[in-house]
């Protein structure tokens, strides 16, 4: 393969592979800051939470404008900004194109916490979870280098951390709501 015969294929593949290292970190910085330990640590947190999210999100747009350049999948742009039309795997590609809309709005949304307010805000940014999981399912149905031995290793550094502390928040949520079981103490 000659590197400048594709490109714009190859930016494209390391971009999407980086966001979703960069989002899978952010998702985790965004789970210890919400954790309910008290650290003084959780300002420093904060500051590479919104790093991470910031370049994720320059990531998510180099992948998807990078493919506008490359002449084999040729999507236009329609194939990029609009879901499911694209004719490279439209299901998975769609995903990923929500998966990127949701990722900006949510990431972009802590810009305006104080005109949506903070209470408001925060479960309303809860939804990032969500759009990170989408990416994941864009990743594997859509990725050239999704069934490679390397990528696997190197996404499932991150990828995998971040969804146990997901699903501890969401277990850890779950017992605590008024509707989980109640363990019934001896006195």
């Amino acid at each position: 393969m000659i590197a400048g015969e594709h490109i714009f294929w190859i930016t494209s593949r390391a971009a999407g592979g980086a966001a979703l290292i960069l989002a899978s970190a952010a998702v985790a910085a965004g789970l210890m800051i919400g954790a309910r330990r008290q650290d003084a640590n959780k300002r420093d947190l904060r500051a590479i939470h919104e790093a991470l999210s910031l370049t994720t999100l320059a990531m998510v747009a180099l992948h998807g404008l990078a493919l506008l350049g490359d002449s084999y999948l040729n999507p236009g742009p329609a194939g990029i900004a609009i879901p499911f039309v694209s004719f490279y795997r439209p299901l998975w590609t769609g995903l990923g194109i929500i998966a990127g809309y949701g990722l900006a709005a949510l990431g972009l949304s802590y810009y305006l916490r104080d005109r949506i307010g903070a209470a408001r805000w925060r479960k309303l940014h809860r939804l990032t979870a969500l759009f990170w999981l989408l990416a994941i399912v864009h990743t594997i149905g859509a990725g050239s280098d999704a069934t490679e031995v390397w990528f696997l290793a190197a996404s499932g550094l991150l990828v995998i951390p971040a969804a146990a502390l997901l699903a501890l928040r969401w277990l850890e949520r779950w017992w605590e709501s008024p509707t989980a079981p109640q363990v019934q103490r001896d006195a």
